[in-house]
């Protein structure tokens, strides 16, 4: 079907739908903030006692403050500061668990996952069992309420699916865990940013975050929340700035869990746009991605030969709308799409495997289309417009 296309020609414009990988565009502040700390500021915090030093130990600081006041974390030390989620993730599950530990994961669960629990695994170190999910993403509570074993150390959840939007049902999953005294880590990669989350209210244990989502600030920065009285083995030793005469990591938070030099530049972004957030409000930030994804799935809806997958309720989901359309390759559509009407999206398996075959989109994948807080109504006019297009002739 491409060759059908190529007479229109390139269309320089640039509609962007990939929020779920990556959040554009970001507020200002967010691009002119670490320009500013490397010119002005670029110190290695806690490595001397200068002034550039000094400021970039308060700039740290002020990125743990703000990242715990998002997740109402009355302790700033129990944030510590990774890559991003994937690396958050690794943190979390390789220092929690040990040789015999028994784990519980949803089928909608991301490779940053998957991996590390199938290297576990894979070396004898754990045991797991998968909790399956349905065609619209929803963990079976059931099967979930049977799985448990002495053994089950932790439950992982994601807190909303990459490849559907699904929103987990929290509350329900947690209670089930702590009555047996399972430990719960929440993937809030999808929803940082976008949905409340109160780590007190809902007694989490493990929370891993990235920064250049929904928190839209820039990549290479993510952390992890780690509850009180929980101390898990570090992932990587070596420089802290801090107990520097001792040939042990320290044992305090933050430092355990961090060690080497922090990215000072993207803290710098990250705090504007946690900034953003706290000033536009996070429950307008969500008023509007749930009225943009209602609209784009109605608009979707209409076009003959697309199937939609995931939750239709808005409220159920995050701004995440995923697609096939009849006798067309996925990979296809996304290259017409950004070919011909510049519009930029996801397509494939989104790192995600078992969460297509629970939707039965595997191996081909589906369309993702994410938009995201800058994202109108005139946009999803223009996208579905092109998709009728391609529809149109993708059926004769």
């Amino acid at each position: 079907m491409i060759n059908d296309f190529e007479q229109a020609g390139n269309c320089n414009s640039n509609l962007y739908f990939d929020n779920a990988a990556t959040s554009w565009p970001k507020p200002e502040a967010v691009y002119k903030a670490p320009e500013i700390q490397m010119r002005q500021g670029c110190g290695n915090p806690g490595r001397s006692g200068h002034t550039r030093t000094l400021e970039a130990d308060r700039l740290v600081y002020r990125a743990r403050e703000a990242v715990a006041g998002l997740f109402r974390v009355a302790d700033p030390s129990r944030i510590i500061f990774a890559l991003n989620a994937t690396d958050a993730l690794n943190i979390a599950l390789k220092g929690c668990l040990g040789k015999g530990d028994h784990v519980l994961y949803t089928s909608m669960e991301h490779n940053s996952v998957l991996r590390p629990l199938g290297t576990l695994r894979r070396d004898g170190v754990i045991t797991t069992t998968l909790i399956p999910c349905s065609e619209t993403g929803f963990p079976d509570l059931d099967f979930l309420e049977e799985a448990y074993r002495a053994d089950t150390r932790l439950l992982v959840i994601n807190h909303a699916s990459n490849v559907t939007g699904t929103i987990a049902p929290l509350q329900k999953m947690i209670q089930s865990a702590h009555r047996r005294g399972v430990m719960v880590l929440l993937d809030a990669a999808q929803t940082a940013g976008t949905i409340e989350i109160d780590t007190g209210a809902l007694e989490l244990d493990l929370l891993a975050f990235t920064g250049h989502k929904g928190l839209l600030g820039p990549t290479g920065t993510g952390g992890l929340y780690v509850k009180k009285g929980l101390n898990l083995k570090p992932l990587r030793e070596g420089g802290t700035g801090s107990q520097s005469e001792i040939d042990l990591h320290p044992e305090s938070m933050p430092e355990r869990l961090e060690a080497g030099t922090l990215n000072n530049a993207g803290l710098a972004g990250l705090i504007e746009g946690l900034a953003f957030i706290e000033q536009t409000g996070i429950a307008a930030i969500r008023e509007h991605e749930v009225e943009i994804r209602a609209y784009l799935y109605q608009q979707l809806q209409a076009i003959s030969g697309i199937r939609l997958y995931g939750p239709a309720d808005p409220g159920s989901a995050s701004c995440i709308v995923s697609f096939t359309l009849d006798n067309t390759d996925c990979g296809e559509i996304g290259y017409i799409l950004e070919n011909n009407y510049g519009i930029l999206c996801r397509t494939g398996l989104h790192c995600a495997p078992l969460a297509h075959k629970a939707i039965h989109t595997f191996p081909t994948g589906t369309v993702r289309l994410s938009p995201g807080y800058f994202t109108t109504r005139a946009d999803i006019d223009y996208l579905t417009g092109a998709l009728r297009d391609i529809a149109k002739l993708a059926a004769g």
